[in-house]
C-alpha cells in the first residue's frame, strides 16, 4: 500500500511541477509620451520615455537641458505605447504641431 500512495504522491507533485513551469508571459514594457508644463512658462515639453516619474525628476532637478530655464515641470498627460516606435512616431506628430491651441485640446481630452 505504501508504493500506490507513494506513486500517487509523485504524480501530484510532477503534475505541479508541470503546472508551475507554464511560462507565464513577460509583462510588456511600456513607453510613455508624455506632456511636461512648465510652470514658470506655461508651455509645454513633449517627450519619450520608459518612466515618467524619473523623467520629470530630471526635468526639475536640471538635468535635461531644453527644459533648464524653464523649471519646474509637472505632467500635464501621458499616453502609454507597447511599442517604442509608435511612442516616437506619436512624439514626432505632435511636435510637429507646434500649436498651444492643439496641445492644450489633447491634453484636455480622454
Amino acid at each position: 500500500m505504501g508504493g500506490a500512495v507513494s506513486s500517487a504522491v509523485e504524480r501530484c507533485i510532477h503534475i505541479a511541477d508541470a503546472i508551475g513551469s507554464n511560462p507565464i508571459p513577460p509583462t510588456m514594457k511600456s513607453y510613455f509620451v508624455y506632456f511636461a508644463q512648465s510652470l514658470k512658462d506655461n508651455k509645454f515639453y513633449i517627450g519619450v520615455t520608459d518612466n515618467v516619474e524619473r523623467r520629470l525628476a530630471e526635468h526639475n532637478n536640471g538635468l535635461a537641458r531644453s527644459t533648464r530655464g524653464r523649471r519646474p515641470f509637472i505632467v500635464a498627460r501621458t499616453e502609454e505605447y507597447s511599442d517604442i516606435q509608435l511612442a516616437y512616431r506619436r512624439e514626432r506628430f505632435l511636435k510637429s504641431k507646434k500649436s498651444a491651441k492643439i496641445i492644450k485640446r489633447i491634453i484636455s481630452s480622454n
